[in-house]
């Protein structure tokens, strides 16, 4: 009677080494799978998570003091969830020089606001000034909008974030959205309790 050690011994040598291509095959398959899954899942999370960039940025800037660069870095950092400059938390490529923050008027002949450029008042208080004495003033700032931009385009645009994965093995080529936030202009930083001088 042959036993089993005597049965492995007799095994065909066309049949050697057939389990190791078999698990090889199904890796691939494996691990193709997964990392698609995960970055599926890593895109998913930036797409969603920039709007929440754009709408902690509103936020902020909408009582923030515009003419203070200082507070408008801090603004950025702070909407993409850090305390010094970087890139957002498993964002990469976002980081805060992809917040844009515009001002916006709305001119008496259009209901659709425009954006000020040049036009921005020296500080809160002139805007204050400004909008009590003509709400629709070109320099009376009454909403801000936050975008998420290519970095280092021109003032007026905003080109797309191009997707960047984590691993080169999956391609997903597409632009990341334009999350976008408006809100309503509230002191702009202008301190409580300071007069206008309307």
């Amino acid at each position: 009677m042959k036993t089993l050690s005597t049965l492995r011994r007799q095994r065909p040598a066309r049949q050697r080494g057939v389990a190791a291509i078999e698990f090889a095959l199904v890796a691939v398959i494996f691990f193709l799978l997964f990392f698609g899954i995960i970055e599926l899942a890593r895109a998913m999370y930036l797409c969603n998570t920039l709007q929440e960039v754009t709408r902690r940025a509103a936020a902020l800037a909408v009582n923030t003091d515009f003419s203070d660069a200082a507070a408008m870095q801090s603004v950025r950092q702070q909407a993409v969830f850090r305390t010094s400059p970087g890139l957002l938390a498993f964002g990469d490529p976002i980081t805060d020089q992809n917040v844009k923050i515009d001002y916006l008027q709305i001119p008496s002949d259009s209901s659709v606001p425009v954006s000020m450029t040049g036009t921005l008042p020296a500080s809160p208080q002139e805007n204050r000034v400004n909008c009590m004495r003509d709400p629709n003033a070109v320099n009376c700032i009454q909403l801000v909008r936050v975008r998420i931009c290519l970095a280092g385009g021109d003032s007026g645009s905003c080109d797309p974030v191009p997707y960047k994965g984590l691993v080169s093995l999956i391609p997903l080529a597409f632009n990341l959205p334009r999350a976008t936030t408006i809100a309503k202009a509230e002191t702009l930083g202008m301190p409580p309790g300071m007069p206008c001088g309307c």
